[in-house]
């Protein structure tokens, strides 16, 4: 009894072994090529790293910005100066045309001033001579000459008569001071007198033509 018991304790503690394959792993062990192992940064290397490059990038981006607020300034300072010294020379420009216009106003009635004063000559020694004249159709005569050296001033200083008898009636160059029945159809709307002569200025009118207009 006890022999089949040391028997049957001896076949369950040894284990049977497969046969093995002869032809297998027979290549010598220095040929054979390990692979070798990867070495891994530390976790706290790989992180300082990354910040790193991230405060260089953070870094170089602000670099740029100053760069490009520099430039900036620049061009404002330059706009700056630009428009200085334009508003200085506007500035300028504003007082020379303003003393300009205050020479002119002062001075613009010269001109005229100069072409009368030949008339106003004339008049004197018509009036002297006058004075001993006998002969009515001379001082008549005299007058016209003076009448129309008058006309020929004006026309030199661009003034020109508004014409008026025969005329419609016109509001932008004439004035009624009246109105007369008249006869004729034709006549009705029309200008049939003039009472005061009226004059332009170019084509401004200096002085309306007062007028009578027929009813």
């Amino acid at each position: 009894m006890n022999e089949e018991v040391k028997d049957n304790v001896n076949k369950e503690e040894i284990p049977e072994t497969e046969p093995t394959n002869s032809t297998e792993n027979t290549e010598p062990a220095e040929n054979i090529v390990t692979e070798p192992e990867k070495s891994e940064e530390p976790e706290e290397k790989k992180g300082k790293s990354f910040f790193s490059r991230k405060n260089n990038k953070e870094k170089q981006k602000i670099e740029e910005l100053e760069a490009e607020i520099e430039k900036l300034k620049a061009e404002k300072a330059e706009i700056n100066d630009r428009f200085l010294r334009l508003y200085s020379e506007f500035d300028n420009y504003k007082k020379r045309v303003n003393k300009e216009k205050l020479d002119l106003i002062s001075t613009a009635s010269e001109k005229v001033i100069l072409s009368v004063l030949p008339i106003m000559d004339d008049f004197e020694r018509a009036i002297g001579a006058n004075e001993k004249a006998e002969d009515i159709a001379a001082v008549k005569e005299g007058f016209k000459l003076i009448y129309n050296k008058m006309q020929q001033m004006l026309s030199r200083l661009n003034v020109t008569e508004i014409e008026a008898v025969g005329h419609e009636f016109d509001t932008d160059v004439h004035e009624a001071v009246t109105h007369f029945p008249v006869e004729k159809e034709e006549d009705k709307g029309k200008v049939i007198d003039v009472t005061e002569k009226g004059y332009k200025l170019a084509d401004k009118v200096i002085r309306y033509a007062k007028v009578v207009v027929g009813q």
